[in-house]
């Protein structure tokens, strides 16, 4: 069977625009990451192993997440330069010949979730690539892992309990415990990352970690400490682990019909739900990848791929 690999466009967008130099098109438009972003993919796609792939995107930054909690993650702070690549890159996706899934009213990471279970049972592997610790709740033994790029590292079920010390199963209860800084989760006063995790260990999740706290393997330390801080805010808690918690029912029809044609306006999605075969990668478009490179003055890239379809 084949391995799925599942690319998280918008932490590709932020890395290469972060770790490479900036880059003008002719039109005076930044598009440093995006030559980045392209530069990246083909080299992942020249992996033999590379059949099957999709990338979900972030359209908007703001989702359902957001209408839960005031303190969620926003767009507030990303570089114009940044966001005005952010059309770009679900472009560049599909010039190369990849589906994409723009996300508005989810996240990009819940389509990601969505796709892994979806096609965990028909692929030999899913491979989640993106070092998102959110992600690391998908993992499925070592039938669906995540992928690092950056550091090389590979989490299947063993490697997320060595890191967290929990089942894949339990990471949104550890990140509403402990917080996520990265998406706005402030997590409950005092507990870090040890202590819940042990918690978590002896009691499976949030909901079932007793309020007296003598019931608490004597291993926590300050248990009294942390029993009443979770007792004070077990409401905000369990609102914390919806946030962390990543949706695994969203529609993935957006593998948006105008996007590789530069069409104004939003994505328009197919009508019926993507199959395996939707997700096959035969090569790069060469009409419209090449085309792409030349508006954005991609001379260097523009004969790179090494498969093409017509």
């Amino acid at each position: 069977m084949p391995t799925l690999h599942l690319i998280d466009g918008t932490f590709e967008l932020f890395r290469t625009y972060h770790a490479l130099p900036k880059m003008a098109a002719p039109d005076g438009s930044e598009v440093g990451a995006i030559r980045g972003l392209i530069a990246s993919t083909l080299a992942l796609l020249r992996n033999y192993e590379v059949t099957h792939v999709a990338v979900a995107t972030d359209h908007v930054i703001e989702s359902f997440r957001n209408r839960l909690f005031d303190g969620y993650k926003t767009g507030d702070g990303i570089p114009a330069d940044l966001w005005a690549q952010f059309p770009l890159a679900e472009e560049a996706y599909a010039a190369l010949g990849i589906v994409v899934w723009p996300m508005v009213e989810f996240e990009a990471d819940d389509a990601l979730a969505t796709a892994a279970a979806r096609f965990a049972d028909e692929v030999d592997r899913v491979v989640i690539l993106s070092p998102d610790k959110d992600l690391t709740q998908c993992v499925r033994g070592e039938r669906v892992v995540t992928v690092d790029r950056i550091r090389g590292r590979i989490y299947d079920e063993a490697a997320v309990r060595a890191k967290f010390g929990v089942a894949p199963i339990a990471v949104p209860d550890l990140l509403a415990l402990v917080g996520d800084t990265a998406d706005g989760i402030p997590g409950i006063t005092g507990w870090g990352a040890k202590s819940a995790a042990a918690a978590l260990s002896a009691f499976g999740n949030l909901e079932s970690i007793p309020e007296d706290s003598g019931r608490w393997p004597a291993v926590i330390r300050n248990r009294d400490r942390l029993a009443a801080a979770l007792s004070a805010d077990r409401q905000a808690a369990k609102l914390y682990k919806t946030l962390a918690t990543l949706r695994r029912d969203v529609p993935l029809d957006g593998f948006a019909t105008n996007i590789a044609a530069n069409v104004e306006g939003p994505p328009k999605p197919h009508l019926r739900r993507p199959q395996l075969v939707d997700l096959q990668w035969t090569g790069v478009p060469a009409d419209t990848y090449q085309a792409l490179c030349r508006r954005l003055g991609f001379a260097d890239l523009a004969a790179r791929p090494t498969i093409w379809r017509s």
